[in-house]
């Protein structure tokens, strides 16, 4: 980790430990002009900070990873908000085809290790979107998981600034936020999809289980990677 970056952030989580989402967003993208970017799955709570965005700047880059494996909802839900939001930057990076060609040519891999095909769809991918930018904003809530629930609102990764706006907000904040704002559902939420990531390892949440219960049922993985320090990520198994 860049001690210049590891102070960086600890300036910026003091500076803006008070400060509303709307507030983070409108700092962030000054303190990082032309360098800064929100990743966003486009999934079932997504259109709260895409819609904060908007209203700071809807030129700011969206990436939008799109794996080879989504779900058909989840895009043309990305389609919508786009149109509805006015966004201007929304990019959509997918998987190296060499990659891909190399590593999963069946395209089952997610069926032998999931962890390898995240790394191998998302995380990979995602490195190359960033290498633009200095900082990026992610949709992460404390109240989503144990394992998110003591993160800061900046966090220093990979050299680059990593900034949670929404993180300190509730489930009944982002309810009230899409009522407020008469925001679009994703599709697939009112089938009892709460958290949505690729079609393969997702599956509906069944009453009184955590929201991300439906992602990689059945193992013991609980993220994707790409919110993994580089040291702490699995690593490839041969295939």
């Amino acid at each position: 980790m860049s001690t210049a970056v590891a102070r960086r952030v600890e300036l910026l989580n003091k500076r803006f430990e008070n400060a509303s989402p709307l507030e983070i967003l409108k700092g962030s993208v000054a303190e990082f002009p032309g360098k800064i970017a929100l990743v966003s799955s486009f999934g079932t709570e997504s259109a709260v900070l895409l819609h904060l965005l908007a209203e700071v700047d809807p030129a700011t880059p969206v990436v939008f990873l799109d794996t080879g494996k989504l779900f058909g909802e989840t895009k043309r839900y990305r389609d919508q908000l786009t149109k509805l939001l006015g966004l201007t930057a929304v990019n959509s990076v997918a998987p190296d085809p060499a990659a891909v060609a190399a590593r999963d040519p069946r395209g089952v891999l997610w069926t032998q290790n999931p962890d390898a095909c995240c790394i191998l769809r998302k995380v990979e991918p995602l490195e190359r979107a960033l290498a633009p930018y200095e900082a990026w904003f992610t949709g992460r809530k404390a109240f989503q998981a144990t394992s998110r629930n003591a993160l800061p609102l900046f966090e220093a990764e990979g050299g680059r600034v990593k900034i949670n706006p929404i993180l300190r907000w509730t489930k009944a904040d982002l309810e009230d936020y899409f009522t407020e704002h008469d925001l679009p559902r994703h599709p697939l939420e009112a089938d009892g999809y709460l958290s949505i990531g690729c079609m393969p390892c997702t599956s509906r949440v069944e009453v009184g289980e955590d929201a991300r219960a439906g992602r990689w049922r059945g193992s013991d993985k609980i993220e994707c990677g790409i919110h993994l320090p580089a040291g702490q990520r699995p690593a490839l198994a041969e295939t």
